[in-house]
C-alpha cells in the first residue's frame, strides 16, 4: 500500500513538473512576440513531442548568442555609437536627397542607425563567376595594407584556389589578411591542406560560431555567420550572394547544376561602414580588437546623386528585425513593379501579405526561384506558398537548369536591394546577414537587364496547371509548410 502511494506521489510530481515546464515554455514563446505561425509551429512541436520538443525549442527556437558574445556585443555598442558620431560630422558624405520610392527606407535607416544615405559611391554589378573572381583577385593583387574577408562557404577547387594563391602572395608583400569562415558552411575547408597553407603563410583564419554538440546549452547551434564580404585596403568592398566557391566544382553531387550568383563591387565611403561591421563581427567572435577604419582616409569627393547607399546588417547584437522592416517598407513603397530573386522562398506572414497586397493594388510582382534546389525541405516548403501567391496575383517563375542563388529585390527600376538575405525565416530573424540598399536608376537598370536574362531562362508557373497537381504533392507541401517557420 505504501509503495502504491509513493508511486502515485512520484507520478503526480513528475506530471506536475512536466506540466510546469510546458506552461513555462509556452509563455516564453508567446512573450517573445514572434510571428503567429512561428509560435503555433513551436507550440505544436512541444505538445506533440513530450520533453524532446522542449529540448528542441531551447536548442533551436531562440537566437542564443552565448554569454561571452553577449558581453562582447554590449562592449561594442558604445564603440560603434562613437564611430557613428565621428563620421556624422562629415555632412558632405551623407544626403537626404533620395528618390521618392527610396525615401521611406532611408528614413527607417536614419532612425535605426543614425545615418542618412551615404553619398559618393561607385558600384558595379558583377554577375559572371569568372568576372567576379577576376575583379576580386586583381584587387587583392593591388592591396597594400589590409584585407578582411568573411564568407559562409569556402570550397577549394578551381577559381577558389586562385583566391587562395592571391592572398598568400599578398601576405608575402606585408599585407595583413583576416579571414572569417562559418564553422558549418566551411567545415570541410577548415580541415583541408588549403586552410593549412593559408595559415602557414600568415593569414589569420577564424572559425566562426563553432559547431560543437557540447555548446548547444550555451548557444543556438544553427545560428550561422551567413555574410559574404571582402574588404581591400578599407577602400574597395564586395558583398552579394556568392561564396568563395567555383560553381563547376561545388555540390555537383546534388544534381542541381551550377550555382548562379551576383556580387556588388563598391568604392567610396560605404566601404568604411562595411569595415565597421566587419570589425564588430571580428571582436564578437574573437574578443580581440580590430581597428575601425577612418572615413577621412578613404572617402572620395561626394558626387550629387551618385550611387546613394546604405548597408543593413542583421543578427544577434544588431538592431532586431531590421532587414525584415526594410523589406516590408520597400514592398509597401512600390508603385509599379517589384522583382524578387531568392533561392529559398519561405516568407514570414507579414511579407507574404505585403507581397500579395502589392499585387492586388496594381503593382506587378514577380518572384523568380530555382526549379531545382539543394534543400529538399525548403523546396517543398516553398511550394506550399505558391497557391496563395498565385491567388494574390503574384507572377511566379522557376529558373531552369542551374540553381539560381542570387538574392535581390528591384523596386520600380530605381531601388535595389542586393546581399546575402534569403526570403526565409532563417535569414530574416536569425543569421548574421548583410544587404545593400542602393538608390540609383543606373544601377537599377543593370540589375533589371540581368533579371530579364533570368526570366528568359525561367518557366512561368501556370495557375490552372498548378491547381491540377497530384494530391500527394499537396500533402507533402502542407507537411513541410508546418516546418516553414523553423527553416
Amino acid at each position: 500500500m505504501q509503495y502504491t502511494s509513493f508511486h502515485a506521489l512520484v507520478s503526480s510530481l513528475i506530471f506536475l513538473v512536466y506540466w510546469l515546464m510546458i506552461v513555462a515554455t509556452t509563455l516564453r514563446i508567446v512573450f517573445k512576440r514572434r510571428p503567429t505561425t512561428y509560435v503555433i509551429a513551436w507550440m505544436l512541436v512541444i505538445y506533440i513531442l513530450p520533453i524532446v520538443g522542449i529540448i528542441l525549442y531551447f536548442s533551436l527556437g531562440e537566437a542564443h548568442l552565448g554569454q561571452q558574445r553577449v558581453k562582447r556585443a554590449q562592449k561594442m555598442r558604445p564603440i560603434i555609437a562613437n564611430f557613428i558620431n565621428r563620421i556624422s560630422i562629415f555632412p558632405d558624405i551623407f544626403t537626404t536627397q533620395v528618390s521618392q520610392v527610396s525615401k521611406p527606407i532611408f528614413q527607417l535607416c536614419k532612425h535605426q542607425t543614425g545615418l542618412d544615405g551615404i553619398n559618393g559611391n561607385h558600384i558595379e554589378l558583377l554577375s559572371d563567376t569568372d568576372t567576379i573572381f577576376d575583379h576580386l583577385i586583381e584587387d587583392i593583387n593591388q592591396a597594400t595594407s589590409n584585407i578582411e574577408m568573411v564568407f559562409y562557404i569556402w570550397n577549394e577547387g578551381g577559381r577558389a584556389d586562385d583566391v587562395e594563391k592571391a592572398l598568400i602572395e599578398a601576405t608575402k608583400r606585408g599585407v595583413t589578411c583576416h579571414l572569417m569562415v562559418d564553422s558549418a558552411g566551411s567545415r570541410h575547408f577548415l580541415r583541408t591542406n588549403a586552410s593549412k597553407r593559408m595559415r602557414e603563410a600568415g593569414i589569420i583564419i577564424i572559425e566562426a560560431l563553432k559547431v560543437n554538440l557540447l555548446r548547444f546549452m550555451f548557444r543556438r547551434l544553427d545560428l550561422r555567420q551567413h555574410r559574404k564580404v571582402a574588404i581591400i585596403d578599407n577602400y574597395i568592398s564586395y558583398t552579394g550572394s556568392m561564396n568563395i566557391v567555383d560553381p563547376r566544382f561545388f555540390k555537383q553531387n546534388k544534381h542541381v547544376g551550377e550555382w548562379v550568383d551576383i556580387m556588388v563591387r563598391m568604392r567610396g565611403p560605404v566601404t568604411t561602414l562595411m569595415g565597421a561591421i566587419y570589425a564588430s563581427d571580428w571582436e564578437l567572435e574573437t574578443g580581440t580588437d580590430l581597428a575601425l577604419p577612418q572615413i577621412t582616409d578613404f572617402a572620395e569627393p561626394p558626387e550629387e546623386k551618385k550611387h546613394i547607399m546604405q548597408l543593413i546588417a542583421s543578427g544577434p547584437g544588431y538592431t532586431e528585425n531590421m532587414i525584415h522592416q526594410v523589406l516590408l517598407t520597400a514592398i509597401y513603397a512600390a508603385q509599379k513593379q517589384i522583382i524578387f530573386t531568392t533561392p529559398y522562398l519561405v516568407p514570414s506572414d507579414d511579407i507574404l501579405h505585403a507581397v500579395c497586397t502589392a499585387a492586388q493594388r496594381g503593382v506587378e510582382v514577380i518572384i523568380i526561384v530555382p526549379k531545382k534546389n539543394d534543400s529538399l525541405m525548403v523546396k517543398w516548403a516553398s511550394r506550399a506558398f505558391f497557391s496563395e501567391l498565385l491567388e494574390g496575383g503574384v507572377k511566379l517563375y522557376q529558373y531552369n537548369d542551374n540553381l539560381l542563388h542570387t538574392k535581390s529585390v528591384l523596386i520600380d527600376n530605381q531601388l535595389s536591394l542586393v546581399g546575402t538575405v534569403n526570403l526565409d525565416m532563417r535569414s530574416l530573424w536569425l543569421n548574421f546577414e548583410i544587404t545593400t540598399v542602393i538608390d540609383d536608376a543606373e544601377f537599377a537598370q543593370s540589375l533589371f537587364s540581368l533579371l530579364q536574362k533570368y526570366l528568359a531562362q525561367s518557366e512561368k508557373v501556370n495557375d490552372k496547371i498548378w491547381k491540377q497537381r497530384p494530391i500527394w504533392q499537396r500533402i507533402v507541401e502542407r507537411l513541410f509548410y508546418f516546418f516553414a517557420p523553423l527553416l
